[in-house]
């Protein structure tokens, strides 16, 4: 495999990365089950660990959307 065919395939799996992670934590956004508000141990945001690990991942994989929209 060439530099160019491996350049020419990543090119759209990263651009894949962000969308596939926003779409894995609204997955599990609503498949968490529901929190109780008067829990003892009660978090800051209605989030589950899964879910904000998924949406942290998709604000670091977000890079490859932002640069051709800063080079306009």
């Amino acid at each position: 495999m060439t530099a160019r065919t491996r350049f020419t395939v990543a090119r759209p799996l990263r651009l894949a990365a962000a969308p596939t992670f926003a779409l894995m934590a609204l997955v599990s956004f609503a498949d968490a089950p529901p929190l109780a508000l008067c829990a003892a141990g009660a978090t800051v945001l209605p989030v589950d660990g899964m879910t904000a690990m998924y949406l942290l991942m998709t604000l670091f994989h977000l890079a490859p959307w932002l640069s051709p929209a800063a080079r306009d």
